[in-house]
């Protein structure tokens, strides 16, 4: 079992989850996409629910590794960063590829706050806020912290109208508000 076989499992299935539901998609599916057989599965996963977990967590990995080098740049001085978080969600949701967060998806699927795969999309999103956080402090707000929270809350509504809608324009709508939130200090 090579470790390509492994990433090609793990690939697969996150653009199985992400487009189809993390339930509703089928371990065969998977197995067909990613072209391994099934002991190929169980002898680098066990499960279903470990293979969603590594899913998540390269996404996760990849997700805020590019976000924050998108970010960085399309800012041109270190104020700008917060704005700049706006252009690089405006490139993702206009991606062929894009079918909503995986992250939200999976938290309605497995809505127990207890559930590894709830607990996986939340440390997430708190990673993401970290992310906002320190784009905030580079900016030099006043209150990185409260400025975070509600930057974080016009990139989580851009996502699901964006996911929900298919409207391709809500980082751009959404970046307005940050312009106004940001001006009002």
């Amino acid at each position: 079992m090579s470790l390509r076989k492994k990433d090609r499992l793990v690939d697969a299935a996150l653009r199985l989850f992400t487009r189809h539901g993390y339930r509703t998609t089928g371990i065969e599916a998977v197995l067909a996409e990613a072209g391994v057989a099934k002991m190929t599965l169980y002898n680098h996963f066990g499960s279903k629910e470990a293979l969603i977990l590594a899913a998540l967590e390269k996404r996760d990995e990849e997700h805020i590794a590019w976000l924050t080098a998108e970010t960085e740049a399309r800012a041109a001085a270190p104020e700008d960063g917060l704005l700049a978080l706006f252009d690089a969600l405006d490139a993702w949701f206009a991606g062929k590829d894009f079918c909503g967060c995986p992250f939200l998806k999976a938290s309605g699927e497995f809505d127990d706050h207890d559930d590894p795969v709830h607990r996986a999309a939340l440390a997430h999103k708190g990673r993401l806020l970290a992310l906002i956080r320190t784009l905030a402090e580079a900016a030099g707000a006043p209150d990185p912290g409260r400025i975070a929270g509600e930057v974080y809350m016009l990139v989580e509504g851009a996502t699901v109208v964006a996911q929900l809608t298919d409207d391709r324009s809500t980082a751009a709508r959404a970046k307005q508000a940050a312009e106004v939130l940001l001006a009002a200090g």
